[in-house]
């Protein structure tokens, strides 16, 4: 298993979004050197700026590294870049790494895998938790599925990254946890705006409740993290509504498989699927509040 160190193993990053900005500037911040591509090409232009070379596609990304790390939208993106024509897997180099760290489908996580062993190339998928402010600090939370010896050979990536970083388990292992913790995450969310319409009905100071309530038995992160920009109206995306829409596909879908039955999580689904239909797909997750205090006729600030 090859070296990772930052100055000499050379990355490729795919996906220079929200949060694959922040995650790959660290890296390059770390020493290592960067090629990156990106759909729109002018959301990489700051690490353009910061010393990364620009690629024309996926597989000209993995020809200049030794390891490629994609960070896109939805399942399909995540085929396209990594398993289509001018995919990552077209360019990438035997004993070279592939590292997805979408929120993506086991399925698939397992099926990469399968297609990178067949060419002598490593596949690895760590989806991560944390939203907008993890990555931007360097302290997420990243869940990893795939071959023990690889994972560890990436500690010094995760580190740069994150600050949670576990290995679930074999290849589909990491993007089955991120299914637990987006389930966590969507009827835990409903908790929190419900909670704060409660109090602003009430006629309660929200700041002055999140005293009370933050750091006791109902304390939560998206209720400290969430709650202070719900209350001062920011909705602004930490992580897309429209995103957190497939990853609760995903569960579900994953779930008839299993023959499991999670309705929380289908109400929460439901009340997000109504909140897209009323503009905000491309809002954050917390903006739940807008379509919850909708149904009780009332204007959120």
């Amino acid at each position: 298993m090859p070296t990772v160190e930052p100055g000499k193993t050379r990355i490729g990053w795919i996906g220079t979004g929200v949060m694959g900005a922040s995650m790959c500037g660290h890296l390059i911040d770390q020493g290592f050197a960067a090629t990156v591509y990106n759909r729109t090409k002018s959301k990489a232009e700051s690490l353009v700026q910061n010393g990364a070379a620009w690629a024309e596609n996926p597989a000209v990304v993995a020809e200049s590294s030794d390891v490629v790390f994609t960070i896109v939208g939805h399942p399909q993106d995540v085929r396209e870049v990594i398993l289509g024509e001018h995919g990552v897997l077209q360019g990438s180099k035997p004993g070279s790494i592939i590292v997805d760290m979408t929120t993506s489908k086991p399925s698939l996580a397992i099926e990469i895998a399968q297609a990178a062993a067949a060419k002598n190339v490593h596949a690895v998928d760590a989806p991560v938790s944390g939203g907008d402010v993890g990555a931007k600090e360097a302290r997420l939370s990243i869940m990893i599925g795939g071959d023990q010896d690889v994972v560890e050979s990436l500690s010094p990536c995760w580190n740069a990254m994150g600050k949670t970083i576990v290995h679930q388990g074999p290849a589909g292992a990491g993007q089955h946890t991120k299914m637990v913790n987006q389930t966590l995450i969507g009827t835990c969310m409903i908790g929190v705006c419900e909670a704060l319409l409660y109090g602003y009905k009430a006629g309660l100071d929200l700041e002055t409740v999140l005293k009370s309530v933050a750091s006791g038995a109902a304390g939560s992160w998206s209720l400290s993290n969430y709650g202070p920009r719900i209350i001062n109206g920011d909705f602004e995306p930490g992580f897309y509504v429209e995103h957190f829409i497939k990853d609760m596909g995903i569960v579900l879908e994953e779930a008839r498989r299993m023959d499991l039955s999670l309705p929380g999580l289908a109400l929460a689904q439901q009340l997000y699927i109504a909140l897209a239909a009323q503009g905000h797909a491309r809002s954050g997750t917390h903006a739940l509040q807008l379509a919850l205090a909708q149904l009780s006729g009332l204007d959120w600030k």
